[in-house]
């Protein structure tokens, strides 16, 4: 483990989630945003979720403390020119998260950037990097302190070292590394996702309400959750962007968004986040 902190690019939930899990497993992390009041609600998220693992006994109020010292936030950019590594979770947007990488890799040609990307390629993002062999994909899965799951993806440039520094920072966290090919939604989501936008259609076309879908899918296929209120938990804005990288990567019409994923994203019905989407909350 190294002395030099992590940088976290981008405090919204998954940022949150990230720079949470990071400090409690004894990194000092910079979190980065454009906005100070969007640091600030990261750092009140942040504090109330190690809040609840001290009510749950499973962090001591001196570690809450100690994490919750080592957690830096800041809006320069310029702040995380130290960090060994800097974990980008930037909104799901192609030209912004080149322009940060672009941005990131001027400022540091030694640190390691590793993108939480759920879809996008890495070839491409390391592509406009001037060290490309040190950038890779490092895809937590929300809610990031509970689900242990890391997709590591190697772009067509990724050196070996890169790779392995990855995963054993993944490991380091507690989590567990799986390494995936740089390919449109890599694995989970291009299984996942379509599975989602195929529950759309059946509601869309009245065959099933959501409650109907997702009771189905529980009893039926021992899922935790039901499709549709777990997208309404990633983000509906989230799940069409991965349908629309999918139909964009592979040009086959299996991946075609749902219209009515697409009217209610629209609507700012976004799930959970927003209040509504396929379920009220």
């Amino acid at each position: 483990m190294s002395d030099q902190p992590i940088g976290v690019v981008g405090a919204g939930t998954m940022g949150q989630g990230i720079a949470q899990v990071l400090a409690t497993s004894g990194f000092a992390v910079k979190l980065y945003d454009v906005a100070d009041e969007q640091l600030g609600r990261a750092r009140a998220a942040i504090d109330k979720g190690l809040g609840k693992l001290v009510a749950k006994e499973k962090l001591s109020d001196a570690d809450r403390e100690a994490a919750l010292a080592r957690l830096d936030t800041t809006t320069a950019l310029d702040a995380l020119r130290d960090c060994e590594v800097i974990i980008e979770a930037a909104p799901e947007q192609p030209a912004l998260k080149e322009k940060l990488f672009r941005d990131l890799s001027r400022l540091s040609h030694e640190a390691i950037l590793a993108s939480n990307t759920s879809s996008l390629s890495l070839t491409r993002l390391a592509a406009v990097c001037e060290r490309p062999e040190r950038v890779v994909g490092m895809h937590f899965f929300n809610p990031v302190p509970v689900l242990k799951l890391v997709e590591v993806i190697r772009a067509e440039q990724t050196s070996d070292a890169t790779v392995s520094r990855i995963e054993q920072l993944a490991a380091d966290l507690g989590k567990t590394p799986v390494p995936v090919g740089d390919s449109p939604g890599f694995a989970v989501n291009r299984l996942l996702v379509p599975m989602i936008n195929e529950a759309a259609f059946l509601v869309q076309e009245g065959a099933a309400t959501p409650e109907a879908v997702d009771e189905a899918m529980k009893l039926g296929a021992a899922h935790p959750m039901g499709p549709l209120a777990l997208g309404d938990l990633i983000g509906l804005d989230v799940c069409l962007a991965i349908m629309e990288v999918l139909q964009d990567g592979f040009g086959d019409p299996k991946y075609r968004p749902c219209p009515l994923l697409k009217r209610m994203v629209a609507a700012g019905y976004l799930g959970r986040k927003s209040g509504r989407g396929f379920h009220v909350y």
